[in-house]
């Protein structure tokens, strides 16, 4: 995509929906790297600039969320290192590996659609959960592996996978959930973005400063809405729905 006056216009959209999509997925501890990617996919960004500009994103908004999470007391060393441990070097793996166009369209678009679903169910989510149950290392070690190679291949922190199984598997309530989520696709998203710089098979457009001012200020202040209170699941079923679109335009466009 080039910055021409058609750029600017499209440009400045961009930087609405990121803004949007990080005060979202930072309230509940996620980088928002679903939704950058859905509004990319929107805009007709090329697939080869969609991943580094989702991770570079996602490295800003996760780190303000765990900020957050952390300072507000929600952070659990035990339930976090199992699944950090394996995803973060398999991370960055993926992130070294380049996929053909139409492969990694389709693999991103069943990714979008998976995240609009989880968020769609997370809106209907009523007040705070709680753990019922310890984690399996070794189970944890394993989803870790393979959530850090998607996470790595598609510019996802994989966050959206690790959130919904903590809490369908009764091992973190909401706001642990939240807080374990944010450091784990900080990591994986510094690991994937580093290795497809030194692989040199990332590099980032000149539109990419003025969406990390968006996504910090939306980031901020939904990393601190989220931390002390539920957010809204009318916002996240509205862009759901936005995700859900995407998905099928990266399918089958």
């Amino acid at each position: 995509m080039e910055t021409g006056d058609t750029g600017s216009a499209v440009i400045a959209l961009l930087s609405l929906g990121t803004l949007l999509a990080a005060f979202v997925y930072a309230s509940v501890g996620h980088g928002g790297a679903s939704a950058y990617l859905a509004a990319m996919a929107l805009a007709g960004v090329a697939p080869q600039e969609m991943r580094p500009v989702a991770l570079t994103l996602n490295v800003l908004v996760s780190g303000i969320a765990t900020f957050k999470f952390y300072r507000a007391g929600h952070f659990r060393w035990r339930l976090f290192w199992p699944f950090a441990a394996t995803s973060i070097p398999l991370a960055f793996v993926g992130g070294a590996l380049t996929m053909p166009g139409a492969a990694y369209k389709v693999l991103v678009g069943i990714v979008l659609l998976y995240a609009g679903w989880h968020l769609w169910l997370s809106g209907r989510a009523g007040g705070e959960m709680r753990a019922v149950r310890g984690v399996p290392v070794r189970l944890a070690l394993t989803i870790g592996a393979l959530l850090g190679i998607l996470s790595g291949l598609t510019g996802v922190g994989g966050g959206i996978f690790l959130s919904l199984l903590l809490l369908l598997a009764g091992w973190a309530g909401t706001r642990q959930t939240s807080a374990v989520a944010a450091p784990f696709i900080l990591l994986n998203s510094i690991a994937a973005l580093a290795a497809g710089f030194a692989a040199r098979v990332a590099s980032l457009p000149d539109y990419v400063p003025v969406l990390a001012i968006a996504v910090l200020a939306g980031g901020w202040a939904g990393a601190e809405y989220g931390s002390k209170r539920l957010a809204n699941p009318v916002i996240r079923r509205f862009l759901a729905v936005v995700l859900a679109v995407a998905g099928v335009k990266m399918i089958f466009a």
